[in-house]
């Protein structure tokens, strides 16, 4: 890969390796291309995916040109295996990242404590500016002292490492594989010194700028320009062990892992969670492993779930929609943990509910409708020049201004969750039912505010017919937490309020028969097909029936459905965007539950059908091009995916 090379791919050509703390992405030609550590909100320390290769890359590939490559999953892992064929050989090359133990680290178990009183949460130490580096040592001449004999370090705890361990192991013949290093902390904007800190038969590396350091272990390897390289050559039977292991500057350099105990330990880890999935019905192997990428993007730690993996890729190629998803959102954690829990996965909702309390308590009034993944309430977007940008969409954005919009709909989508939960037999806590109350109470005297909407408009708030609606279902909830669960609360206000948007809703939200995008307009916007969902009306009720028509009509192109019109001016940005695959899987549960089984089924082969060979789904899809468009994986995409075939399974219950 020459100097300046793009090293980004096409976004479906990349798979997921996951800790269930950060994530690495991987492409077809065998490059990491995005990194962060030591969570998915931290800094990257390879960065090709938003630029090229000067941001950071490590590719792992044979080095006959003509390769080719077939990859898969080990079964319900993250345990990526790839077999490469060349003219001398066959050799498979198995990556993932450890899952390393620590406290009670069991699959799926709630690791944060029991819901202490929280005060305001502080973002994470910023690594916004990268360490003073002088002209980049490479490689020292002399081998120095290892890192960890360095005094009065402290040892690394096993919650401040990430690894990645890549396993050649050769099949049929010979491979020479090649390997380029090139590690660019802090969005590639801290050049690290690299020093040689072992030699045969033990060879490491160690990078280090600022805050963070990087060991590789494994191989030798020699600098090339801006760059590490090295070879490697395996036969049948052999193996060698690569290993990544990131860690902080101020701590000792971690020891080495037992390779085959971790694959072991890892692979071990996902099936034991994966095998507590409760499903049989339409598409089973595509609803598995969405469900494990929806396991993949919850911090095992903190239990707050990621909307992707990745920041800034485009929704319009060449253009400004690029936004940061690695946080949570109220509304996307609550709809995967519906998902989820509509699939025997209840562990997961126990530890977002206990997350949920800790991440907004104190004033209602200062509730966001997203937070960092342990609850951070800073989310501040800047961006970020050091990254060019996907395909040269810039700019590459760090932090997400949304975080301060006030999006009605988010409360309802959490009081939505929060009663299913307690009907799959989750039990209120003592602060759960309190935070709920208040949070009924912030959002009626926000009742004549108009809001951003689930789409984050940057334009001028509406009153979005969906908000309206998502106000209530939040007050639906609690009216009937109190005359069906015997909970405590101002019953009698609630349903007044509850009746209050139902009627305006019926006035104001219904235009020519349909239901509209916003108050003052006769648009139609997807989110208007999640309304049967919160039990406002019926699927088959008139005023759905022709939104759908309508939708049909102007936001279905090719078969896929867009968010809204973008052409209206009401998101207040430039450009356009393409088909959103949550909208398209939302189509199909529509058509699934009023009849029309056929076009569902046809609708979602195809929407299954644009799965990347490992099940990854981005956030939108472009049908011209062929090609998936924005971040990924998108939590959106594919608990929508879980959604669908759940109504597809249920039409075929309801026939038989």
């Amino acid at each position: 890969m020459g100097e300046g090379e793009a090293a980004s791919a096409p976004i479906e050509d990349y798979a997921l390796l996951s800790d269930g703390r950060t994530a690495a992405l991987v492409s077809r030609a065998g490059s990491i291309d995005w990194l962060c550590a030591p969570r998915l909100d931290s800094a990257s320390l390879f960065g090709a995916l938003l630029g090229g290769v000067e941001q950071g890359h490590w590719t792992l590939r044979p080095e006959d040109p003509d390769a080719t490559a077939i990859r898969r999953y080990d079964g319900d892992t993250f345990c990526l295996v790839t077999r490469w064929e060349t003219a001398d050989g066959v050799a498979e090359v198995t990556e993932w990242m450890p899952i390393v133990p620590s406290g009670d680290d069991r699959p799926g178990a709630g690791q944060a404590a029991p819901e202490p009183e929280p005060a305001r949460s502080e973002p994470e130490p910023a690594k916004s500016e990268p360490a003073r580096s002088e002209p980049e040592p490479e490689t020292s001449e002399a081998p120095e002292r290892p890192t960890g004999d360095h005094a009065g370090m402290a040892e690394t705890a096993p919650g401040e490492r990430a690894d990645v361990i890549r396993r050649i192991t050769g099949i049929r013949g010979t491979v020479r594989f090649v390997q380029e290093l090139r590690i660019r902390f802090d969005y590639a904007r801290a050049l690290p010194w690299i020093h040689q800190t072992g030699s045969a038969p033990a060879p490491q590396i160690t990078a280090t700028a600022g805050p963070d350091a990087v060991v590789v272990r494994g191989a030798a390897l020699r600098p090339s320009g801006h760059s590490h390289t090295g070879e490697i050559t395996v036969g049948e039977g052999e193996t060698a062990d690569l290993v990544l292991t990131w860690f902080p500057s101020y701590r000792r350099t971690p020891d080495p892992l037992d390779v085959d105990a971790s694959l072991r330990r890892t692979a071990a880890w996902w099936r034991e969670w994966a095998a507590g999935i409760a499903h049989s019905g339409p598409q089973h192997e595509a609803v598995r492993r969405s469900l494990l990428i929806l396991r993949a993007l919850t911090n095992r730690d903190t239990g707050g779930i990621a909307a992707a993996a990745t920041t800034s890729l485009p929704e319009d190629f060449g253009g400004v929609r690029n936004w940061d998803y690695r946080y949570v959102w109220l509304r996307d954690a609550a709809l995967t943990l519906e998902a989820l829990l509509a699939h025997g996965l209840a562990d997961e909702a126990r530890a977002w509910r206990d997350w949920l309390v800790r991440a907004v308590a104190g004033d209602p009034a200062d509730v966001q409708i997203m937070y960092g993944l342990a609850g951070e309430r800073e989310l501040i977007e800047r961006e970020m020049p050091s990254l060019p940008g996907y395909a040269a969409s810039a700019p590459v954005r760090i932090g997400n201004d949304a975080a301060r919009q006030y999006q009605a709909d988010v409360i309802g989508e959490v009081m939505v969750t929060l009663a299913a939960a307690r009907r799959a037999g989750l039990a209120e806590s003592a602060r759960s039912w309190s935070l709920q109350r208040l949070l009924l109470g912030h959002v009626e005297e926000l009742l004549d505010r108009p809001d951003n909407g689930m789409w984050e408009i940057r334009g001028d708030p509406q009153f979005f017919t969906h908000s309206r609606v998502m106000l209530w279902a939040a007050f639906d909830r609690g009216v009937r937490a109190v005359e069906e669960e015997g909970a405590r609360g101002p019953v009698e206000r609630w349903r007044q309020v509850r009746d209050r948007l139902r009627a305006e809703v019926d006035e104001f939200g219904v235009h020519h028969g349909w239901f509209v995008q916003h108050r003052g307009t006769d648009e139609v916007d997807a989110s208007l097909l999640l309304i049967p969902r919160t039990g406002f009306c019926a699927p088959d009720d008139p005023r759905m029936l022709a939104t759908v028509e309508r939708i049909e009509q102007t936001l279905v192109h090719d078969g896929l459905v867009n968010r809204y019109r973008t052409g209206t001016g009401v998101d207040g940005l430039p450009g356009g965007e393409h088909t959103f695959l949550a909208c398209s899987f939302w189509l199909v549960e529509q058509y699934a539950v009023t009849g029309r089984e056929v076009e569902a089924r046809r609708l979602m082969d195809r929407l299954c059908g644009l799965r990347n060979d490992v099940g990854m789904l981005s956030e939108e899809y472009d049908p011209v091009g062929r090609r998936q468009v924005g971040n990924t994986p998108q939590a959106f995409s594919h608990l929508s995916l879980v959604r669908a075939a759940d109504a597809l399974a249920a039409g075929r219950h309801r026939k038989r």
